[in-house]
């Protein structure tokens, strides 16, 4: 599918699964003025040409969990096998080639620090093909989940009809702003939701598909239907559960991505992660240890747009010392799913 072929209704329909990324079509369908056939048709239409997806995920810190991006270089020709076996990993979230094809890097989650420990010091790949690997903990997270920049398409009527099946933001914290990492989630009278061992079943269902109905998770988690409901609702409410939408973005026009690795002064950092978050460019930013301080991917529609971005907003951030770019070259895992073979 190529950029020209997403239509109006194609995008208000991509922006529609953000708000409401388990409305039925029916739902979709009224607030976008089609017919439900109409949404049906699209949303499989963009699930085999685009590779739209909706995903169920864990917001980790809120879980207590510490997200981690690993840099490993490799040496030449070895990166797609070193890949490949990283993105076959439960824990890893999204892993990626960049540069020259020498440099993977991956977002991972440990649940425990011995599941730290572990992954650290055997669970990486450590032959000596790999000739390098930098970890920095995520600290804080600075942007949205939900990123609507190239789909925002609905009107303020069409928000206002899908208000009933978006999902309420987690308590404590204002509408608009986004989970970060230093809101662990701490249970209190009114919300004392944990995740148990038992929503296994369930998350992997909804990582797998997050519009898997509920007659599916039911059969998946051996619950009842109305308990599949309530404990997905009740995640929602916690903050510990959130979806988000994964597509091919070339169909969207975008055809440059790249990692922004940033060095700022520790006393500017909370501004320039906060000024780099609002950029329609930045899909993510996040605070980070190492030797550079704040990580960002970056989307644009060609080189030139970079080349604007890095010499115009990018260098007028409070704070900034240095940038490292890099250009992503190949995708072995997106949001937690392994991409098929090519």
């Amino acid at each position: 599918m190529k950029t020209s072929q997403l239509d109006e209704v194609d995008r208000q329909l991509l922006h529609a699964l953000i708000v409401a990324p388990r409305a039925s079509f029916r739902v979709l369908a009224a607030a976008l003025g089609v017919s439900d056939q109409t949404i049906a048709r699209r949303y499989r239409r963009l699930v085999e040409t685009a590779d739209l997806r909706v995903t169920g995920l864990i917001h980790g810190p809120r879980a207590g969990w510490v997200d981690w991006m690993v840099r490993l270089q490799v040496a030449p020709g070895s990166a797609q096998r070193i890949a490949d076996s990283l993105a076959q990993r439960p824990d890893t979230r999204w892993v990626r080639l960049y540069s020259g094809g020498t440099e993977i890097v991956c977002t991972l989650q440990a649940r425990t620090p011995e599941q730290r420990n572990a992954l650290f010091l055997t669970g990486l790949p450590g032959s000596r093909h790999v000739t390098g690997i930098t970890a920095q903990s995520i600290l804080h997270v600075f942007s949205p989940v939900a990123y609507v920049t190239y789909t925002r398409s609905l009107s303020a009527d069409q928000l206002a009809a899908l208000a009933d099946a978006a999902p309420e933001p987690p308590p404590d914290r204002p509408e608009d702003a986004p989970p970060t990492a230093d809101q662990a989630w701490i249970p209190s009278a009114e919300t004392d939701t944990l995740l148990r061992p038992e929503d296994d079943p369930l998350l992997a269902e909804l990582t797998r598909d997050g519009r898997t109905p509920i007659a599916d998770l039911a059969a998946a988690t051996h619950w009842h239907e109305s308990t599949v409901r309530r404990r997905i609702e009740e995640l929602r409410k916690a903050g510990l559960l959130y979806f988000d939408i994964d597509l091919d973005e070339s169909v969207l026009g975008i055809n440059a991505n790249v990692m922004l690795w940033l060095k700022i002064e520790p006393a500017s950092l909370d501004a320039a992660g906060r000024a780099i978050a609002a950029h329609p460019e930045i899909p993510f930013a996040g605070a980070t240890t190492g030797a550079t301080n704040l990580a960002a991917s970056a989307i644009f529609r060609d080189t030139r747009e970079l080349y604007a971005y890095l010499t115009t907003r990018l260098a007028d951030l409070p704070g900034l010392q240095s940038v490292e770019s890099a250009p992503i070259i190949g995708t072995f895992k997106r949001t937690a799913r392994t991409e098929p073979p090519t």
